[in-house]
């Protein structure tokens, strides 16, 4: 179980590397086909992980100044380096990896590397603008079926499924949405127009 865990860690670091390559490169967004409309959510907490990786890489600098055991040095400098190297990837990773509307209707949401939840068209059902400021953990699945992927303790849409939708969580234990799906878009209304007119074209 921890050598499964331990392999898709090192999954994710790899695929977070991929993204911070697409994102210095300016390539399309990871798995958009012909037809998709990509929504942006990385807005909302682009800020507080700029500042977070600020502080990491502020902590590097100032801890290889005052430690003088070389040793010790070597060890913190590589684990600062690879503190803000991380911040970085995570936050190319939100803006390389988002949500997708398919061009037949579907929906994939999705938080960098670690979560994609993909709803096939015939899941989807009404979409309405619904802002809700839970706080808390990102990745929130109740007892009613309601799945919440929060952005900056936040959602804005919600989408009414007309059944189960399996998925694997971060680690990759498994996991469903069954009733409801609430995901934050940096511009919500243009997210359930683009997924509406998907799937009046699709109809």
């Amino acid at each position: 179980m921890r050598g499964r865990a331990a392999l898709r860690l090192l999954r994710h670091e790899m695929a977070q590397a991929a993204a911070l390559a697409r994102w210095i490169t300016r390539r399309p967004p990871h798995g958009a086909g012909s037809g998709d409309t990509a929504v942006s959510y990385a807005s909302a907490q682009a800020a507080v992980m700029w500042v977070m990786t600020f502080v990491s890489l502020l902590e590097t600098v100032v801890l290889a100044l005052i430690i003088p055991w070389p040793l010790v040095h070597l060890v913190l400098l590589v684990l600062g380096i690879w503190g803000t190297l991380f911040g970085v990837e995570l936050h190319a990773a939100s803006v390389t990896r988002p949500h997708l509307v398919g061009a037949d209707g579907s929906l994939r949401v999705r938080y960098g590397v670690l979560l994609d939840i993909a709803v096939p068209a015939d899941r989807v059902g009404a979409v309405r603008l619904d802002p809700r400021f839970p706080g808390g953990k990102q990745l929130v699945i109740d007892e009613d079926g309601t799945t919440s992927l929060n952005v900056a303790g936040q959602t804005n849409v919600t989408v009414d499924l007309t059944g189960p939708v399996p998925f694997a969580r971060p680690l990759g234990a498994p996991a469903e949405a069954r009733t409801t799906l609430r995901f934050y878009a940096d511009d919500p209304r243009a997210a359930i127009d683009a997924l509406t007119r998907a799937r009046d074209a699709a109809a």
